[in-house]
């Protein structure tokens, strides 16, 4: 009999049949299932559904079947067929931490059977294990009463076999023999996993560090030994004594996707110790102790009580143009373009009229001057007219060269596209002077009026970070947005990429083409710069290289195309922070007259940041194609930690004082490699904040 246990188990479970009888059954069950698996019940004519309930029972019923094909493949050691299943399911469609009506979860089987990679493969997926084995008491009466049962129901049946003549009853018990023959074989492997087993080593290595001011963060990896039973868990322990007595706290970890931990709420400036021990089916394992054995909170502002840059910045600028915008709505109601010369009123009466006039309309071609189109994308198509062309609007018909400060103020511009309309108020209001920048920057606004109402959107995306040009004399700003959504535009469809390039007949040579066959043949670059330039950096410290040159109008910064809103980089190490320890020891480098890094050999392996640089700055200084060599002129910058939100950090590395910014006409003796771009230093601040 089973033990009461058990018995209320089973009460409890009935309302699941139990799974396919045999190996041979199981297999035709998730053969058949493979195909629909991968069907959504939605995917079913619901018209022939009588009604909720109907769904429901669906619904319930492929729960079901994929649970217990879940578990035969568990039984059965198919690892292929149990990591396709998680890949398909979440853990609630699989019911993956729902017992079986023995009581054992996917997971049980497979530790007890020791099957490593199906476990771990259940692990990483959210699974856990039976609740009921409180003890390694009652997990080995369990496993000895279904062994005991499994055994008693093969005899019956044997018995039955022998004793029957042939037919069909007797045909149908040989099969029911046969299943329970290896349930029975299953069931002794199990108990014999189990009794063989031992505790987990300690885990093979842990890792402290400071992770900010009140924090620490705990790295370790699984134990090395491959006898033990399967870890399913681990404990992360923290104390200020060395013989952690007492204990301040402790946290268990059942999510073994990554295995590392944050330890939160401590106290700046206290030491703490911390260890991590490991867990099987048979109970802990010894502890490891962490290296470094200790660690203090800390953060390199603590150095010398900075506080962060950007603090109050964005409050403080918002309050800034609430008072600017006041100030102008009050010239604007009360004092409407009083200064403004006859002459300008017309000009400005002229335009204004144009902008709203109903021949208002997208150009085709363009006649020697300055323009704005607009590139909005989704996957593979692009917005274009009804007469299959870009949208492209005139800024200018007699502005022969685009001064590098206008197109500057177009893309401080871009950070303000719902703002159009009090802009040209603004620009409108202070032309007393006539100046040519003010006139060229308000048909800038113009233009950016009429291509927001001709398509009916205000934000009209990045402005690329150099227009196009051609010896026609026009120039062409880019503004670059991807839509993520079906959203619909007025005057303008979706046509793919490719139709458009392959459509378009051009009207100019290649030795000489047109701005617009410039922007066509260089789409996808341009496309691919501004989805590049929307990626972030996965969480860590970096080791950024600030490497300018300069122009006649402008100054231009050295990052790689893959990501060109940031420096040319290299990761340090996933922990972004930088402790006051660490900030104190870069400051006492800096105070050297070697600015690499150096120091006595005895004290390299106690400083795991000295390690890390070193690694970091040979890694970059192969990255930017400059003979390792000359690193030991280079410096690193040790005003501050750049920091960008909470979980991204920059350490940069500078070249000597007099390359830094190289000159006009000056030759770069050490030219990158391919994969880098020089923007000019406004857009990459744009691009930054962005």
């Amino acid at each position: 009999k089973m033990t009461q246990q058990m018995r209320d188990l089973q009460l409890a479970q009935a309302r699941k049949p139990p799974g396919p009888s045999s190996p041979n059954a199981a297999k035709r069950l998730y053969r058949n299932l493979s195909g629909k698996f991968r069907v959504n019940y939605t995917s079913f004519d619901e018209g022939s559904l009588v009604g909720r309930g109907e769904k429901e029972k669906l619904r319930k019923t492929y729960l079901f079947q994929s649970n217990a094909a879940l578990f035969e493949a568990v039984e059965l050691q198919d690892l292929d067929r149990v990591q396709e299943m998680l890949k398909h399911y979440s853990p609630e469609e699989l019911d993956l931490n729902t017992p079986n009506s023995e009581g054992l979860l996917p997971l049980d089987i497979a530790i007890m059977t020791n099957n490593a990679p199906i476990a771990k493969a259940l692990l990483q997926a959210g699974a856990k294990e039976s609740p009921h084995f409180v003890s390694l008491e009652s997990r080995s009466l369990h496993l000895s009463t279904l062994v005991r049962e499994a055994e008693q129901r093969v005899n019956e049946l044997m018995a039955q076999v022998v004793n029957e003549a042939p037919n069909a009853d007797c045909s149908e018990k040989e099969k029911q023999l046969k299943a329970w023959e290896w349930r029975f074989r299953l069931y002794k492997r199990m108990k014999a996993g189990f009794e063989h087993a031992r505790v987990p080593d300690a885990p093979s290595s842990v890792h402290l560090s400071v992770a900010s001011s009140t924090s620490l963060q705990v790295t370790f990896w699984e134990p090395l030994s491959v006898n033990s039973a399967v870890v399913t868990k681990y404990k992360v322990e923290w104390s200020c004594s060395p013989t952690f007595s007492p204990l301040l706290g402790e946290a268990v970890i059942d999510k073994l996707k990554d295995l590392h931990f944050t330890i939160q709420g401590l106290v700046s400036g206290t030491v703490y110790h911390v260890r991590v021990s490991a867990y099987n089916m048979k109970g802990w394992g010894p502890p490891q102790v962490s290296t470094p054995p200790f660690a203090i909170p800390s953060n390199w502002r603590e150095y010398d009580g900075r506080a962060p840059r950007r603090r109050g910045q964005a409050e403080a600028l918002d309050h800034l143009l609430g008072q600017v915008k006041t100030v102008h709505q009050h010239c604007i109601c009360h004092e409407p373009c009083k200064s403004q010369p006859q002459s300008r009123k017309h000009s400005v009466s002229k335009s204004l009229k144009h902008l709203f006039h109903p021949g208002s309309k997208f150009l085709k071609t363009l006649k020697r001057g300055l323009y704005l189109t607009a590139i909005f994308y989704r996957d593979d198509n692009i917005l274009v007219t009804h007469e299959d062309q870009i949208p492209v609007v005139e800024i200018d018909d007699t502005y022969s060269c685009l001064l590098m400060q206008d197109f500057l103020w177009l893309t401080k511009v871009s950070c303000m596209w719902d703002e159009i309309l009090w802009l040209r108020q603004c620009v409108t209001v202070s032309q007393s002077s006539c100046s040519c920048i003010l006139q060229t920057r308000f048909k800038m606004l113009l233009a950016i009026s009429q291509m927001q109402g001709l398509l009916g959107i205000q934000d009209l995306g990045q402005v690329f970070f150099e227009p196009i040009k051609d010896k026609q004399g026009n120039i062409l700003i880019v503004t670059l947005k991807e839509v993520k959504t079906n959203q619909t535009f007025e005057s303008v469809r979706w046509v793919p990429i490719c139709k458009l390039q392959t459509g378009r007949k051009s009207v100019s040579s290649p030795e000489e083409p047109t701005a617009l066959d410039t922007l066509l043949i260089s789409l996808q670059d341009k496309l691919a710069y501004h989805q590049r330039s929307s990626h972030a950096l996965s969480p860590g410290l970096y080791l950024g290289y600030l490497k300018l040159c300069s122009a006649v109008d402008q100054i231009r910064v050295l990052v790689p195309e893959q990501l060109p809103n940031i420096l040319c980089h290299v990761k340090i190490r996933s922990n972004p922070n930088i402790s006051r320890e660490e900030w104190e020891w870069l400051q006492k480098m800096a105070s050297v007259e070697e600015p690499v890094p150096s120091e006595p050999e005895t004290d390299r392996s106690q400083n795991p940041l000295f390690q890390e640089l070193q690694v970091a700055i040979k890694e970059l200084m192969t990255l930017v194609n400059i003979p390792l060599q000359e690193a030991k002129d280079f410096r690193l910058y040790s005003q501050e930690v750049l920091d960008f939100g909470d979980q991204v950090s920059f350490l940069l590395l500078l070249p000597p004082s007099d390359d830094v910014c190289t000159a006009p006409g000056q030759n770069n003796p050490y030219t990158p490699r391919s994969g880098f771009l020089t923007l000019p230093l406004q857009i990459f601040e744009l691009g930054e904040e962005r």
